[in-house]
């Protein structure tokens, strides 16, 4: 794995509970969208899924349409994504469109969908698919967003998998994940840290402890997958008071 260079130290920040959380990240994205295109940028960002994400999404659909961001000049990615049917429930992209991406006038062809079941015989064809894409038309996401799983996994990287040592892809297949669906695409650790903003969205105090070792020195990657992603210019960790409690 290509070791990562050192990076400013994350930035915690607690909220009173998981929705307080979500007004704060989605208003805090419109700012980091509407400056990056001030300064005439077409920023990139990378959407995640789980509860939190969603009330993050939900709460940018309602704030999006009164901000200043051109919608049109946002290009859309994911950190991963469940191999299942595109109309399938499980896809994070199916909840990010209902709330988010579909009440705003984003591009369609800079929308990116992870390729479903629809689109790609195996999770390793659709991975090497989105890796060709993400070659082909991504940068540096401007802001990535990321789950943390109570065992620390992060997209869809988890303890002690092979994809974790995967460091000449872009996007890898997963077969066995051990939380259903077991098939599923996701970045690599190397293209989850091409990204200048990382933020962790956790809430709950079943992640408490993996958020806690996530932030402790030396924890191992392999172990903690979430301790091996940060981001180029800042990493921030977005917590409820539940998920902090162990810190």
């Amino acid at each position: 794995m290509t070791e990562v260079p050192a990076r400013p130290a994350p930035r915690i920040e607690v909220h009173v509970d998981a929705a307080d959380l979500a007004t704060s990240v989605a208003g805090e994205l419109i700012t980091r969208l509407e400056d990056a295109q001030a300064r005439g940028e077409e920023p990139q960002i990378g959407l995640t899924g789980g509860s939190i994400a969603e009330a993050v999404h939900q709460e940018l659909g309602r704030m999006g349409a009164g901000s200043e961001v051109d919608w049109s000049r946002v290009v859309v990615w994911w950190g991963d994504e469940r191999f299942v049917a595109s109309d399938s429930e499980d896809r994070n992209a199916r909840s990010a469109r209902t709330l988010f991406i579909d009440r705003l006038p984003f591009d369609p062809a800079k929308v990116h969908e992870m390729p479903s079941t629809d689109d790609a015989g195996s999770a390793d064809d659709a991975a090497a698919a989105y890796s060709a894409e993400l070659r082909d038309h991504g940068g540096a996401f401007e802001v990535l967003m990321l789950g943390v799983g109570p065992d620390g996994h992060v997209a869809s990287l988890f303890p002690g998998s092979r994809q974790l040592d995967v460091d000449d892809q872009v996007a890898v297949g997963v077969t066995d994940s051990p939380k259903p669906p077991p098939e599923r695409v996701s970045l690599t650790l190397d293209a989850l840290n091409r990204s200048r903003c990382v933020w962790f969205l956790v809430n709950g105090e079943g992640k408490a402890g993996a958020v806690a070792q996530a932030l402790a020195p030396g924890t191992d990657v392999h172990d903690i997958p979430a301790s091996g992603v940060s981001g180029e210019a800042e990493t921030i960790w977005f917590l409820d008071r539940g998920s902090a409690s162990q810190l």
